[in-house]
């Protein structure tokens, strides 16, 4: 393909012995995690070279896990148990995905099973500060009728401070023949993480949230022929977020547990969409059409100390949103050369309409050996908060545009070399109309802030990515992202260095080890509140003690941050060394 796309596998999933989505993404050279506390199931902003969290299209069987208040998306209601793989997009998607200046992490679910007797697996782990994560999935087939189940909870009693976190989670799939060419297909999940966010006592603050997710979709896929085929599908999905900060009761705030501020967006969209697949032996084409409702039903309470500064005691909005699109997309060989038009026409209650194309060239160099180049054109429509719903001390600003960017790659990806493989990239990024907030932009009486597109960005730099082949049964493993902002409203230029290394062992049958590193330097202005001088270093092992027929046990253990190494932003510092262990079993 010519963008620049990473795919991770469940199987790389199971043995990164990951808890959360946010873990395996955290392994991308590229995507930037950025978390409040970095603790067990904590909350965290997903960015791809350089973009912020908002211009990041989070997608779980075709459905956005954007919040429409914010842009923003938050992993920690995905279960990562039912993921069969996740797509990461690097880049502007909006040819194919719409609102997506900074790129796509697609995430497919598992698929239904296709035999009698069930096949599935149990897992359970246990860490210190009572960690612990518990799983249970069945996949079958019964009749015409596939399924696939899952259940899990997480909790935790925080690896520091004072923070915690508590889940419950449940996905199901069932997919039902109605002949030879034609699937009817049904999902539904619920999540519910809660969180004790943490203890700030400089600020004299104590922050608490929870998340409700609950989704259902269903789908129709028919075969005309062996070319054509047709998928439509619907979907409904409700998100709430509810954040609460009180005072510790250090003297700056309050009395201890006095309310500061109340946070509550509840969320819900419902959509569908349907597309035509043309699929030839040396070309592909693709004609669909996208349709989206969402309400916001946004909600702050401010404490008493608050007031006295002039904000309301409640101030509530329910603002709405309205998306259509058609797109096209073409992949189409030529020789050694594959290339991948790209069209789409979005428009939505809010900015209005935005055409986005893409161009996309790959050359085969030799079998092993690929030069891939795009060019695409993208957006991102604001938030909802800074359109419609404004905030205590923020008015809502109506006229503002969708971000927009033209990106520009192109690399190089070969495994000619005997024991190595290679992946360069380079990117460019030229952003208008970007997102800054004016403070006291909203003029009198009250001088509230607002957001304005008054912002050009250039994002620019380069990822490399080198894995060895198995030698004895090991294997290493580099990775490293560079990007350099240079904003245009007068602000300082930005550096992100990133470095990922590993080392695998793997004898294919019975033991699998895995140490892998991870260092990222943000070039942070606020360096009394952070610290990232140092690697995180995990441990994963896995064993197999037992194998009869199609039944096999597994003991698995991590030693996180082996090396007790900093690496956060702010004044929740991220977990020191702690330890997990577990078993699985699968039959």
């Amino acid at each position: 393909v010519a963008e620049n796309i990473t795919v991770i596998t469940a199987r790389e999933i199971e043995r990164m012995n990951a808890h959360s989505v946010a873990e395996v993404l955290n392994r991308i050279p590229g995507v930037l995690l950025q978390s409040f506390t970095q603790d067990f199931g904590a909350p965290s902003l997903m960015k791809i070279q350089g973009s912020e969290d908002r211009h990041v299209l989070v997608l779980v069987d075709g459905i956005s896990w954007n919040f429409m208040a914010s842009g923003g998306a938050e992993a920690n209601s995905i279960p990562v148990g039912i993921i069969e793989r996740i797509e990461v997009v690097k880049g502007p998607a909006s040819s194919a995905w719409g609102s997506s200046l900074g790129g796509v992490v697609n995430i497919i679910t598992k698929e239904v099973g296709t035999t009698e007797r069930p096949t599935g697996s149990l897992q359970a782990s246990y860490g210190e500060r009572e960690t612990q994560d518990y799983r249970a999935q069945f996949a079958g087939e019964a009749g015409r009728v596939g399924y696939y189940l899952f259940v899990g909870r997480q909790e935790s009693d925080g690896l520091r401070d004072s923070r915690k976190f508590d889940t419950y989670q449940f996905y199901s799939k069932i997919n039902a023949s109605l002949g030879s060419n034609t699937n009817l297909g049904f999902t539904l999940g619920y999540t519910d993480p809660e969180f004790h966010i943490g203890d700030f006592p400089s600020g004299d603050l104590s922050q608490t949230g929870l998340g409700r997710t609950f989704f259902v979709t269903s789908s129709l896929d028919a075969a005309f022929s062996k070319n054509l085929s047709l998928q439509i599908s619907f979907h409904h999905f409700q998100q709430k977020s509810v954040q609460e900060a009180e005072a510790l009761g250090l003297g700056f705030l309050g009395l201890p547990g006095e309310r500061f501020l109340d946070t509550v967006y509840d969320e819900s969209t419902t959509g569908g969409s349907a597309k035509l697949v043309w699929e030839e032996k040396r070309h592909t084409a693709v004609l669909g059409i996208d349709l989206d409702y969402g309400t916001l039903h946004q909600t702050l309470t401010a404490g008493s100390l608050l007031q006295m500064f002039g904000a309301p005691a409640q101030a509530s909005s329910r603002p709405e949103i309205d998306k259509w699109a058609v797109y096209a997309n073409d992949t189409f060989v030529i020789g050694k050369f594959s290339i991948t038009p790209g069209v789409r026409y979005d428009h939505n209650s809010i900015t209005g309409s935005f055409t986005s194309p893409s161009l996309g060239i790959t050359y085969r160099v030799r079998s092993d050996s690929i030069v891939r180049a795009s060019v695409a054109r993208g957006f991102t429509i604001p938030p909802l908060s800074t359109t419609s719903g404004g905030g205590l001390f923020l008015d809502p600003n109506s006229s503002l545009d969708e971000e927009t960017v033209w990106s520009y790659q192109a690399g190089f990806e070969t495994a000619a070399l005997k024991h190595l493989w290679i992946k360069i990239n380079l990117f460019r990024h030229e952003l208008d109309d970007f997102l800054v907030t004016e403070w006291g932009g909203g003029g009198p009486p009250t001088y509230n802030d607002i957001v304005v597109n008054n912002g050009e960005v250039r994002r620019q730099g380069f990822e490399l990515e080198a894995e060895t082949v198995p030698f004895h049964h090991f294997s290493l493993l580099v990775g490293f992202s560079y990007v350099h902002f240079t904003p245009s409203t007068g602000e300082d230029s930005e550096d992100i260095y990133e470095y990922t290394v590993g080392m695998r062992y793997d004898d294919a049958d019975t033991l699998y080890a895995e140490l892998f590193g991870h260092y990222v330097w943000w070039d942070n202005h606020i360096p009394l509140s952070a610290s990232y001088d140092d690697f995180i270093v995990d441990l994963n092992l896995t064993k197999r003690v037992y194998l009869q027929g199609k039944t096999a046990v597994y003991l698995f253990s991590t030693a996180h941050n082996l090396l007790n190494g900093f690496q956060y932003l702010n004044e929740s510092k991220n977990p020191r060394r702690w330890m997990e262990a577990g078993v699985r079993i699968t039959f």
